[in-house]
Formats: C-alpha cells, sequence, structure tokens
C-alpha cells in the first residue's frame, strides 16, 4: 500500500500502486506544479483513494462486503470518472457520516474531492462537468484547543522519568516554550542553532526563525553535552537522537517520549499529546502578553485567523475584564424595611376594583 509519511524525509514516497491513472497524475500536479507539502498530498491520496472504493461498490464491481483494501482500482478509467454525478458526492458524502465520520472530516473529503474534480474539469479538461461544483457543507465548528495550565506544566517538567532525562527534559522544553509541531522537533539538526535562534522547518518546506528564551538554552546545554557523550552516535546532524541506537528520533518514539512524561506528572488521559503541547506553549504566550502577529510567526501560520482561536481561551484576560468594572467592589446592600413596589400597590388596585 502507497503512503507517507516519514516525518524525517517527507520527500519520500512509495510509487503510487494502488489508485486510478488520473489520481496519480493530480497528486503528481500537486506535489510538482502546486508545491503542495507532503503530508497535504498524502492527504489527498488517502481519501480520493476512500472515494473510489466506495464507487466501485455503487458501481457494483465489487461485493457490498468486499474488504477496502482488496479492492482494484487501478482498472477505473477517465471515462468511469467522467461519469460520476453530484448525486454521488452527495451519497459519498452521507455515507461518511454515517461511517461516523466528524464535520472536519467531511469538510476535508469534501476538499480533496474538489481539488480532484477541478483539476480534471479546469486544467486538463478531461471531464464535461464538475461534479463538485456548488456542493457546500456547513462550517464546522471550531473546537477550542486543549493545553495545559502553567501550573500542570511545571508540573510536568518537574516529574520526567527517563533513562536519558537531558533529553527528554529538552524535548518537553522546547514544546511547552516554542510551539513547534512534532514533525519539526524530529526534524531538527544542530546546524539549525545561530546564537539564539533556531531555524524551523514547517509545512510545505517554509522555513521561520524562531528566538530561544533562557529556559530552552539551557535545556540544550545540558542535553548536548550529554548527547556528545553518546558511544556510538549514528546521525552526527540530528538534534534528538536515541540514546541505544544514535540515530535521529522518530515521530512515534516522541510521542512516546512525551506520553510517559505526562504519565509520571499524574496528566495522562486526558488527551493530552505533543500537538497539545505547542497549544499550551501559544497559549500561556498569549496569555502572557503575546500580540496575535507575534505569534502567528512564532507557531508558523499563514493566516492570522488561523491563530486568533487563542483569542478565546485566554480566561485571565475575561476574568480580569470583569473585574475591572468600577461596579465591581459593590457590596451587597441589606434592604432597611420592606416597602410595597408599585406593582404590588397596582395589583391591589385591581383586586379592589374586581
Amino acid at each position: 500500500m502507497s503512503s507517507y509519511i516519514d516525518t524525517v524525509h517527507p520527500e519520500q514516497h512509495a510509487p503510487y500502486l494502488d489508485i486510478p491513472d488520473d489520481v496519480i497524475e493530480y497528486l503528481h500536479y500537486l506535489d510538482f506544479v502546486k508545491l503542495r507539502s507532503p503530508r497535504t498530498v498524502n492527504g489527498y491520496y488517502l481519501d480520493l483513494r476512500g472515494f473510489f472504493r466506495y464507487m466501485m461498490k455503487q458501481w457494483q464491481r465489487v461485493s457490498q462486503d468486499a474488504a477496502p483494501e482488496s479492492i482494484d482500482l487501478t482498472h477505473i478509467t477517465t471515462k468511469d470518472i467522467a461519469s460520476i454525478q453530484k448525486r454521488d458526492i452527495f451519497s459519498y458524502l452521507d455515507y461518511a457520516r454515517s461511517s461516523n465520520n466528524g464535520p472536519r472530516a467531511r469538510a476535508r473529503k469534501l476538499s480533496a474531492l474538489k481539488g480532484f474534480f477541478g483539476y480534471m474539469y479546469t486544467q486538463v479538461g478531461k471531464i464535461s462537468q464538475n461534479p463538485t461544483e456548488n456542493v457546500n457543507l456547513g462550517a464546522p465548528k471550531k473546537a477550542l484547543p486543549k493545553y495545559l495550565t502553567e501550573t500542570e506544566s511545571l508540573d510536568l517538567l518537574k516529574n520526567i522519568q527517563s533513562d536519558f532525562y537531558e533529553r527528554d527534559f529538552c524535548i518537553i522544553t522546547l514544546f511547552l516554550n516554542c510551539g513547534m509541531r512534532l514533525a519539526e522537533l524530529v526534524g531538527i539538526d544542530l546546524g539549525d542553532f545561530r546564537d539564539d535562534t533556531i531555524r524551523i522547518t514547517g509545512k510545505g518546506g517554509k522555513e521561520r526563525i524562531v528566538y530561544l528564551n533562557d529556559a530552552c538554552k539551557q535545556a540544550l546545554e545540558y542535553y548536548q553535552k550529554a548527547r556528545a557523550g553518546l558511544p556510538n552516535l549514528t546521525d552526527k546532524n540530528a538534534l534528538f537522537v536515541s540514546k541505544r541506537t544514535g540515530k535521529r528520533l522518530t515521530a512515534r518514539r516522541v510521542e512516546q517520549i512525551v506520553a510517559r512524561c505526562l504519565q509520571s506528572a499524574g496528566l495522562s488521559g486526558r488527551g493530552f499529546s505533543p500537538h497539545k503541547l505547542r497549544h499550551t506553549a501559544a497559549t500561556l504566550m498569549y496569555q502572557g502578553g503575546v500580540d496575535m502577529l507575534a505569534l502567528k510567526e512564532i507557531l508558523g501560520h499563514e493566516s492570522v485567523s488561523t491563530t486568533q482561536i487563542y483569542t478565546h481561551i485566554n480566561q485571565q484576560q475575561l476574568r480580569a475584564a470583569v473585574q475591572s468594572s468600577p461596579l465591581a467592589k459593590q457590596q451587597y446592600i441589606q434592604e432597611s424595611s420592606p416597602q410595597k413596589t408599585v406593582d404590588e400597590d397596582e395589583d391591589a388596585t385591581e383586586n379592589n376594583t374586581e
């Protein structure tokens, strides 16, 4: 099965062997012409493969109970693709919903279909109509990012248990202070550091410079001393390496390290992950007064609209805003004596009239 991704060398990909030729050409178009990131291309590959597996059952070319991985898509022709109607798109989206795909997953699948059929219709003219035209889903609700509080973050740092303490402490420190993505951290090389900055390669190979605070610089200093003493350092350029093999840590291994650290700090089972540590860094920086434009650059977001989600989670600022009211310290006023209200008098008058 062809699938990404090697997070260290994301440009590497096995040949596409299980999808229609037109889809292969489209993925190459995304890769070489549109310069989409490997993760984006792989996401489109998976979503389009799922769609055409569904269509094979709709076309009754395989049994309804056929295992997805057993369905051969390589014989799907351009003529087959041109026969797909808007009702097929709606039917597939309904099927996706019944298969427990949430709003965000369905929106992503529709985006992949729109991209592919738009390419087939507009770019290469292989179909006479675009079945995804004017097909839209309601905007999915934006979930507030989950994050650790300042106290929980300190607990995490204070309770790291590891056979390579310097490395794992440094990993957690960079996550909590720099807000980098998992793939970004795994890909860091020793040559990416200069003075008090680090060059990070983000989505789509885009680079950004992130400044290191004192906590990061100290953690890196202790770790690099320990790293230099490893007897079998294989990947000499990689920052984070395995103590046993000397090779660059994989993304999966870092996930396991973070999970173990969370467990030792009593923070496991709450959905925290390396990406949640990125949210934590962003949230704490925003609560500390970092403005949106600066936070956008630190996180490597394309648009400030992506960063603005952090404006909804600054509970400290919301609490301070309410407390800033000039009436915030007004004490409860005890009523001195019962008095009739106008309404009570009116009620009495109406009763007498009756």
